[in-house]
């Protein structure tokens, strides 16, 4: 069984003003991302990856993008699916958020 508890966890640093933990099995990771620095006033760049991805809003708020389609502005207790290869991206709205990524296959990428 692998555990990850938060309080116990270093966060990895992947920009400025976020930073993720994760845990994982063989087929599914679980990953949280907390996001600082905001409101931002423009959103992240568009990006796609080989995974389905879900998204749940633990706290914070969002604007979520997917390529085609209207943005959504997401609150605590909010959740998303995105498809395998679909662009995507979110602007942050709040001082802070806390989204939690679940991801299949691995995002080996995150390693």
């Amino acid at each position: 069984m692998e555990v990850m508890k938060y309080a116990e966890t270093e966060p990895i640093r992947v920009a400025p003003g976020v930073n993720r933990r994760f845990v994982h099995t063989e087929r599914l990771m679980t990953v949280i991302v907390d996001l600082t620095e905001g409101p931002k006033s423009v959103p992240d760049p568009f990006h796609s990856h080989p995974h389905d991805q879900t998204t749940y809003v633990a706290s914070g708020e969002v604007l979520f993008f997917m390529e085609g389609e209207s943005p959504e502005h997401l609150h605590p207790g909010d959740l998303v699916a995105i498809p395998a290869n679909k662009p995507h991206a979110i602007q942050l709205l709040s001082e802070t958020a806390r989204l939690i990524d679940n991801f299949t296959p691995l995002r080996e990428d995150f390693f």
